[in-house]
């Protein structure tokens, strides 16, 4: 079992810079794909970002690349997303989500444990 805990969320002005994190608890962390989701109230999760296992390999959605970036540091069991240029409709509440293989994966639907979330609100 992996519990995995977010934070870094908040209120940010339009153009401005975030930093979300995702602590992973257990020893099997570096074993997992890691992945970002967002999620609007009325609206379907939607896959931001992913990472392999070992961290060479990461995946975007189209939205977000160039402004997002996904990293993760196997020695502290964290994962982070390192939001630039956010604009109002990045604003969502944030998932970080465990896959129990290597391979970065895009679907929710292929991952294993999810975090409870962090809020995300980029006002115009």
């Amino acid at each position: 079992q992996v519990q995995l805990v977010e934070s870094g969320g908040g209120l940010v002005q339009a153009g401005g810079s975030l930093r979300l994190s995702c602590a992973a608890s257990g020893r099997t962390f570096m074993r997992y794909a890691m992945g970002w989701f967002r999620q609007d109230p009325g609206k379907e999760r939607e896959f931001v970002a992913a990472i392999s296992a070992n961290g060479y390999v990461t995946e975007y959605a189209d939205s977000v690349k160039g402004r997002f970036t996904i990293s993760r540091d196997n020695a502290k069991n964290t994962v982070y997303l390192q939001m630039n240029s956010l604009k109002p409709e990045d604003t969502a509440r944030y998932y970080c989500a465990a896959h129990k293989m290597v391979v970065a994966r895009r679907a929710s639907s292929e991952y294993d444990y999810w975090g409870q979330g962090t809020q995300v609100t980029v006002s115009s």
